[in-house]
């Protein structure tokens, strides 16, 4: 008796565990990892901007975080179509969000400042 009462319950706890459901990620990945190879192959930046922008626009609906790099990302897309304003934007909001990356952020922009003089 003791040992199926056991029984019972160990199956109870493992079919309990299989119909929990999974944790929900930290980031909404999204196209990002797409855009980035995309990056890498090719260089039709309006597409991966318009992929990035849906997939931001979407996470923000849903209430999730894009990922880290993902503003930086944009913005260097940004500023290799000649839009600074948007890059820049972008760059500040990488760094709000994630500050450990500041100091890349940073030397990129003194970069881009030294490049444009």
């Amino acid at each position: 008796m003791n040992k199926m009462r056991q029984g019972l319950c160990l199956a109870f706890a493992l079919f309990s565990y299989g119909c929990a459901t999974p944790p929900k990620p930290l980031y909404n990945w999204g196209e990002y990892q797409d855009s980035v190879y995309q990056n890498l192959e090719e260089k039709d930046n309006g597409e991966q901007i318009d992929r990035l922008e849906k997939n931001l626009q979407e996470a923000n609906g849903k209430g999730e975080k894009v990922p880290p790099g993902f503003h930086a990302h944009l913005a260097m897309l940004y500023a290799q179509q000649g839009r600074d304003n948007l890059a820049l934007e972008h760059f500040e909001k990488e760094k709000q969000l994630f500050p450990e990356s500041t100091t890349f952020i940073n030397f990129l922009l003194t970069q881009k400042q030294g490049a444009a003089k």
